[in-house]
């Protein structure tokens, strides 16, 4: 198949966003239902899996492709499509690039086309930071793998067909060197979800209960034991898409999906009905937080940066616009507009209480993808070459460690 010029490319993207999207989205409620209608779009017009090969669903396009399709599509991508950004952002990437033939014909397809929902089985209630230190356990029976433990603070589970699972194989290797990735089912009787409430009122997250959960003894993703590497290859993925990826959603639409920070304009339009337009201080904030969305999309234009500083990026940029929306609102903003009521009012408590929640929501911003403080670290010692926190763990087999 041969590439597009740029300038057909551009004239495509354009065409879909301007002649397609909004009437396939058209009378559709429900966030999970219009993100896979948007999902399906996407792939049935070629604009899924840009650099993904041809044989799995994708363009095989480069790096100047790529950018085309972020400076035309930033700012108009439907934001719920944050129900996709683990599977299109994290799992089908690391499948891409580390999986066997056998997983990527059966998963990459369907996840672009978002017939599937994935979620990101890592963090456990006694390993966050320090993930090496997992101990979900994976045992090989037969044709099988038999998985128990617990995970926790796992996003989308309640709405997933599959996970990206790490688990431990090797209890006698140290504990960077004895987890394995596997894909997980998560519709089985081995597997209880139990979504957490969080202060915003809604339940993103959930904690992940694995009680002998069974998986095919193939679906294995990169090594046996060598799951480490394959952690950290999507764990960069992560960054990306919680960085760069988040500051592309359509800047006029009012959603409550995903964890991503409040367009300008919407800041705009918010301090202009506050009567706090004309006000310098809140014209200076507005004018920083403007200069923070341009340098997310630089950073995403950019070739081999560090995915930890696009991660940052979108934590200062996220906690920096709520604070301006929770000053435009003064001190009762967390509580602003929650009882939604109908009447002539109706629409305004609505527009209130999408502020309330982005201000309530991203404090979550600085721990998602990894804490600030592990980006830090991860940057010293990756890209500024600091050395490493000292630590007796490393050479240590696993079930010899001290446990909490």
């Amino acid at each position: 198949m041969s590439h597009p010029n740029l300038d057909d490319f551009r004239s495509e993207v354009r065409t879909f966003f301007d002649d397609v999207l909004e009437p396939t989205l058209d009378g559709i409620t429900g966030t999970v239902a219009r993100a896979k209608a948007w999902r399906a779009a996407l792939f049935d017009n070629g604009l899924a899996g840009l650099d993904y090969p041809v044989e799995h669903g994708g363009r095989g396009l480069g790096p100047d492709h790529l950018a085309v399709w972020a400076e035309e599509s930033r700012g108009r991508i439907p934001r719920e499509d944050a129900t996709f950004g683990i599977g299109v952002g994290m799992a089908l990437p690391t499948l891409r690039d580390h999986g066997h033939d056998g997983l990527k014909d059966r998963f990459i397809r369907p996840g672009l086309r978002g017939e599937e929902i994935w979620c990101q089985m890592y963090s456990e209630p006694g390993s966050g930071s320090d993930l090496a230190s997992l101990a979900t356990r994976a045992e090989r029976d037969g044709d099988e793998w038999i998985v128990s433990g617990q995970k926790v603070w796992t996003s989308g589970a309640h709405h997933s067909q599959f996970a990206i699972l790490l688990a431990r194989t090797d209890a006698d290797a140290p504990k960077h060197r004895g987890i394995t990735m596997f894909v997980l089912p998560v519709e089985q009787s081995g597997v209880t979800v139990r979504p957490l409430v969080q202060m915003t009122g809604a339940s993103e997250f959930n904690e992940v209960f694995l009680d002998e959960a069974r998986i095919p003894v193939d679906w294995v993703v990169g090594e046996i034991n060598g799951g480490w590497a394959t952690a950290v290859a999507l764990l960069a993925h992560e960054r990306v898409q919680t960085g760069t990826a988040s500051m592309s959603g359509a800047a006029t639409q009012r959603s409550k999906a995903g964890r991503t920070p409040l367009p300008v304009t919407q800041l705009i339009e918010l301090a202009e009905r506050q009567g706090r337009l004309a006000d310098p201080l809140v014209r200076q904030d507005l004018a920083r937080l403007h200069t923070g969305e341009r340098v997310v999309a630089w950073l995403g234009a950019r070739n081999g940066i560090h995915p930890s500083i696009g991660k940052l990026w979108r934590t200062r940029q996220g906690r920096a616009a709520a604070d301006l929306a929770a000053r435009l609102a003064f001190p009762a903003s967390p509580a602003w507009g929650r009882e939604l009521e109908d009447g002539p009012d109706a629409e305004r408590n609505a527009d209130d209480d999408y502020f309330a929640y982005h201000i309530l929501n991203c404090r979550g911003m600085s721990l998602g993808g990894g804490t600030d403080e592990i980006q830090r670290n991860t940057l010293g010692e990756r890209a500024l070459g600091l050395p490493r926190e000292p630590g007796p763990d490393r050479d240590t087999p696993f079930r010899e460690l001290l446990k909490n």
